[in-house]
């Protein structure tokens, strides 16, 4: 999803300045030359934790305060690995803490050799488990020990239950430390953990769990464990779904692509050798987009790995020799085109998985590359070979998607040449004369009538008009060859003069803010639903980067005596007239109904401006609304707009 931040801006604001107050002598060097001993600092385990947590959750927004979660569910689901787990219950508190229920062995409670009880030890030192050697855990996610530790570190306050040995032990911890003595509560003849924990406002910026980001993590992990049963009770707003799928990792793969064209049923291949299992789904579908998740001891690896690398190796390997034997006047294909349209799964168990970092976004032990690559390689040329009409089928279609590439690539570099540049730029864009990229920005502008406007209203030093006329072509349905051959794009494309796609790159950009100003009308939203398409799909790292921003024109004028007032939503007006009583009001439907002056004081000038800035919250489901909205498929944007109808307050809004 598109996350909208709106900023009151300033032009230095917006420029690449520190947000935090520095204190100019932290930059000044030391006269003391007493550095000694005493001068080194040594901080405790969890202290350490709470001083740089960045270094053990990645940061401390929404992604770090999720890890948290994950932390503690990771725990649970390696009890499921082990084969001592199959039910596991997370529940999202109205108090703002969260606790995750799992029917496992229990975290051992007996005196450990350094004289606490080993629960106590688990919660309170880092790198303190079980899972360092491969007695208790075969396999398992957590092995750096600091997971728990570490969601305890960063909490306001911790409690743990654990169900063993007949009895129920518990214990509370605050921000790491421990509060009460571990004691008997009673009896019990189950087994388990129940870890509740409250994140702590001192550390994290934001501290409300999202519901639909826990959702599709645990639906993840019900994907990839076969039988495990996960339920999800939110009682901030009593909903409880529960997941348990028997399918595994094929039905995650029907469910990534159900509202795509899929071209063949999920092919699953699997494999087990030198202690590392290798479990792979993959489907093509009629998309351009490639969609590979993975994941090593059902941890998700965000960037990738070793697993990824063997993968596509494997695969590519298949289909090119099964094409050499098979296919008449066949060509060699390279990978990214044979990928286009493809969603995978790949889930590897390894018993000593190596990570890049706490947060595990990257698998790195070389000896997956060469087991995954394996399995896929032999699997796929073996399903190819069992199914030689889905498979002409399929080469038939890498080798349009190869030629078709080809011509974009030329295409591309016809966007490039000099003489192209000089066709476009003059007669779309009015450029600003400073060459400080850094204080450039480009206006992209709806129509004529709005360009003229407002190149009579911004500040040529620094600021750029770029009018585009009418609606520019759907990118979701549009191939490259027609998408580059879009005099709107094109002029977009080569007024910021970064490229697109593979080849964009940030630090070629004439401006250092892009900025979509249309009217506030239906059409004005759909120029503008349209060409944030074309940012996200075709210059993604501009909107990563943080430099896509919505200008917002004020919707209306409150005139009283020789003052104009302006409000930006219906309760601004309101309150506006409450204050000056009767007053004349004027609804702007268009930019272009607004004079020069006017653009400027309410719309552009970086002193007075509102903006909104444009940010990726949730890749995964920017790309399934965009395909549902305005892609092929007819019948999932039918049932998406009956499902969210009664969302609408003002369809012109």
């Amino acid at each position: 999803m598109f996350k909208i931040e709106k900023l009151k801006s300033s032009k230095t604001l917006l420029t690449a300045k520190a947000t935090y107050p520095v204190d100019k002598m932290d930059f000044e060097p030391s006269n003391r030359n007493d550095y000694s001993a005493k001068d080194i600092t040594v901080l405790a385990d969890l202290e350490a934790v709470r001083k740089r947590p960045g270094m053990y959750i990645g940061n401390v927004s929404t992604r770090g305060l999720h890890h948290l979660l994950w932390e503690v569910v990771d725990n649970s689901v390696d009890e499921a690995l082990a084969g001592f787990c199959n039910n596991v219950k997370v529940i999202l508190h109205q108090d703002g803490s969260a606790s995750v229920e799992d029917n496992g062995r229990g975290i051992p409670v007996d005196l450990h050799e350094t004289g606490k009880p080993a629960l106590e030890v688990v919660m309170t030192k880092l790198h303190a488990g079980g899972k360092f050697g491969n007695k208790v855990y075969s396999v398992a996610g957590g092995l750096h020990g600091v997971g728990v530790s570490v969601v305890n570190a960063l909490s306001e306050w911790l409690e743990v239950w654990v169900k063993r040995d007949g009895k129920i032990y518990y214990q509370r911890y605050e921000r790491g430390e421990p509060k009460t003595e571990l004691k008997i509560l009673g009896e019990s003849s189950e087994s388990g953990t129940i870890v509740r924990f409250k994140p702590d406002e001192e550390i994290f910026e934001v501290t409300e769990f999202n519901y639909e980001i826990v959702s599709q993590r645990l639906k993840e992990i019900a994907y990839l464990c076969k039988g495990l049963r996960i339920v999800l009770l939110d009682e901030r707003s009593g909903k409880i779904e529960e997941y348990k799928f028997d399918d595994g990792i094929v039905g995650l793969i029907k469910s990534l692509n159900k509202n795509k064209k899929v071209l063949h049923e999920p092919i699953y291949l699997e494999n087990s050798k030198n202690g590392i299992m290798v479990e792979v789904a993959l489907q093509f579908t009629d998309s351009e987009i490639e969609n590979i998740q993975a994941f090593a001891n059902n941890i998700k690896n965000q960037d990738g790995g070793t697993h990824v690398i063997g993968f596509r190796a494997g695969l590519t390997r298949a289909i090119n020799e099964y094409g050499k034997k098979n296919v008449k006047k066949f060509e060699t294909i390279a990978g990214a085109e044979l990928r286009e349209g493809l969603t995978a799964v790949i889930s590897v168990k390894v018993p000593n998985p190596q990570f890049e970092g706490q947060t595990k976004s990257k698998l790195t032990n070389t000896e997956v590359k060469t087991s995954v690559e394996s399995a896929v390689y032999s699997g796929m040329l073996k399903w190819l070979e069992d199914n030689p009409r889905e498979a002409e089928s399929l080469i038939n279609r890498f080798l349009v998607i190869k030629r078709a590439r080809e011509a974009a690539r030329r295409a591309k570099e016809l966007v490039k040449r000099k003489e192209e540049l000089s066709i476009t730029l003059p007669g779309k864009l009015a450029d600003c004369s400073s060459k400080d990229v850094e204080e450039r920005e480009i206006f992209i502008v709806e129509g004529e009538s709005a360009g003229g406007s407002a190149k009579q209203a911004r500040n040529r030093q620094f600021q750029a008009i770029l009018p585009i006329r009418g609606k520019i072509i759907n990118v979701e349905k549009a191939g490259m060859v027609k998408i580059l051959k879009n005099e709107e794009i094109k002029a977009m494309i080569s007024a910021i003069g970064a490229g697109i796609d593979k080849n964009f790159d940030l630090s070629k950009m004439r401006y250092s803010r892009v900025i979509i100003m249309s009217d506030a009308d239906v059409d004005g939203l759909h120029i503008r639903t349209l060409l944030l398409a074309f940012f996200y799909r075709h210059m993604r790292p501009l909107i990563e980067a943080g430099r896509l921003y919505i200008a917002q024109p004020p919707l209306y004028g409150v005139k009283k005596g020789n003052k104009t007032y302006y409000a930006y939503n219906e309760a601004e007006l309101n309150r506006l007239l409450e204050k000056l009583g009767n007053a004349e009001v004027q609804r702007y439907k268009g930019l272009g109904e607004m004079n020069p002056e006017q653009l400027w004081e309410t719309t552009m000038d970086p002193q007075r401006r509102i903006m909104v800035q444009v940010k990726i919250e949730d890749a995964k489901r920017a790309d399934e609304l965009f395909r549902i909205l305005m892609g092929e498929d007819v019948e999932s944007r039918k049932n998406f707009i009956i499902a969210h109808s009664k969302e609408v307050k003002n369809l012109d809004v």
